[in-house]
């Protein structure tokens, strides 16, 4: 980038900083401007034109400080742009595109892509129709995602967003996919848990971490799904399938309420500019799926908000509910129960995921979903003390051994044969008396169908392949209780 007084020379104009308010500056001259246009600061600062008055300009500066009365200002005839290339993989970068880590070795990419971009249109879109495997059994079989789909992860503060959106990040960097983490307005310490964590599951490389922290500019954390949507884009046009994690947007909302308010923007509901719903909206629309160069490619996105004492009502949950292609919402009184990951199956929704699934996932999904109701309506009975049939307590039993199946640790990945397996054997009440002991026989068939354990080799990943290739439910249902015996002794080892 030129320095301030090579671009004075090129543009021969500048402005001056009249008042400061930290992070808009108001600015007088700089006749040729237009929104959204980069300027700089005597100081090297970089800003960015936030509006523009009939006599004067409004800038969002990105650095840590103010910048001076009476300092000048230079335009730099251009938008904000951003580096981006394979180099960026295994990476940390502002905003801006600067590196927070590997500085001495980090290689900065040619390709400048503009941040602000109109959204491809239904010409160069496709319908979701691929799935998009989590890792985890209740999303996987309840609440399918699609690649390409705009999926709002909600719930109060400390109910497992994090680690739920780190298990998913794992598995797609198993599969092949870019995962890019947009970290909005975090602490230190929080990003050095992201780390540590893709560092011990060995999946740092695969993965783009954007990140501003709670002290910098909140110009700079306005600015970060932006830059980490379009890294999402250069890779999407290389025919890549891309995650983009935006964590969170509730803080994003609030950081931008703060800089509208700075600039005496009329408020809205909540204190929130007008426009807030439009600036969430032009960044997720920018997901989905697209054909490029006659191949299918995605970015699915999962936007994360925060909520109070459960309160899906609030403007900003609402606002990204009606953006996006379903939500799912982890409940802080399942959380508080012991159950990981605390999703509340009743009110969480997925609008495109289930055209994905094969006829018999959609099966398994249709009967699982009856299932689930029946179990929490006789549930609520017996809360009642009403007295229960033989059948009430077989499907309170089963019920039971279902949610314990849909229990998983965090960072564990059950590959789908293996969860649609292991439901089949609780379904045909083989391992009803296995209750309390599910995680160790989910990893047993883990271990077995990842070729973990040498004692079963190829076959019993094979086996349970041919299985899981059904036409419907029923169908494997059938083969498996022909193979009930086999496929028991599998579960059952080592566990007494």
């Amino acid at each position: 980038m030129d320095s301030f007084d090579t671009q004075l020379k090129k543009t021969n104009e500048y402005g001056e900083v009249v008042t400061t308010q930290y992070p808009i500056s108001q600015i007088l001259g700089l006749p040729s401007a237009r929104v959204h246009e980069l300027v700089m600061f005597e100081d090297g600062e970089l800003g960015e034109i936030f509006l523009m008055e009939r006599d004067y300009l409004l800038v969002m500066t990105f650095g840590r400080s103010a910048p001076k009365v009476g300092s000048r200002v230079v335009r730099l005839e251009k938008g904000l742009v951003i580096k981006a290339g394979e180099q960026l993989l295994g990476t940390i970068i502002d905003p801006l595109g600067f590196p927070l880590s590997q500085i001495d070795t980090f290689q900065q990419p040619a390709n400048e892509m503009e941040i602000d971009k109109s959204i491809l249109g239904l010409s160069e879109r496709t319908r979701t129709k691929r799935p998009f495997l989590t890792g985890l059994s209740v999303v996987d079989m309840v609440m399918p995602l699609g690649k390409g789909q705009k999926e709002l992860i909600i719930g109060d503060r400390d109910t497992g967003k994090t680690l739920f959106l780190l298990t998913v990040m794992k598995n797609r960097v198993k599969d092949g996919d870019v995962v890019i983490y947009a970290a909005i307005g975090r602490s230190k310490s929080d990003i050095k848990k992201l780390q540590q964590f893709l560092q011990k599951e060995k999946i740092a490389e695969r993965v783009i971490m954007v990140v501003s922290f709670s002290g910098d500019s909140p110009s700079l954390i306005f600015l970060t799904p932006y830059s980490a949507m379009t890294v999402a884009e250069y890779f999407r046009d290389c025919g890549r399938d891309v995650v983009v994690i935006l964590d969170d947007l509730s803080a994003h909302a609030r950081f931008y309420r703060e800089i509208s308010l700075i600039a005496k923007r009329f408020p809205g509901r909540d204190s929130y500019p007008g426009d807030i719903f439009f600036i969430h909206a032009r960044l997720i629309e920018r997901a989905g799926s697209f054909i490029h160069d006659g191949q299918e490619t995605s970015i699915t996105c999962l936007p994360v908000a925060e909520t109070v004492e459960g309160d899906l009502t609030g403007f900003i949950p609402t606002n990204l509910m009606g953006m996006t292609d379903g939500h799912i919402f982890l409940d802080s009184n399942i959380y508080f129960q012991g159950r990981r990951p605390a999703v509340n199956l009743s009110l969480s929704v997925t609008r495109v995921g289930r055209q994905t699934q094969s006829a018999l996932l959609r099966d398994i999904n249709h009967e699982l979903t009856a299932f689930l109701t029946t179990y929490e309506r006789m549930q609520n009975l017996s809360h009642f003390g009403a007295e229960l049939t033989e059948e009430a307590k077989q499907t309170l039993k089963l019920g039971e051994l279902i949610y314990e199946f849909f229990d998983q640790p965090g960072g564990e990945i059950a590959p789908l044969p293996v969860s649609v397996m292991l439901l089949c054997l609780i379904w045909l009440r083989l391992l009803d008396d296995c209750q309390g002991q599910i995680g160790r026989i989910r990893t047993n068939l883990i271990n077995a169908y990842s070729g973990l354990d040498a004692r079963t080799g190829a076959a019993q990943k094979k086996l349970i392949d041919e299985l899981t290739e059904a036409d419907n439910f029923d169908q494997m249902l059938d083969q498996v209780a022909k193979k009930k015996e086999e496929l028991l002794t599998l579960c059952k080892a080592n566990i007494k």
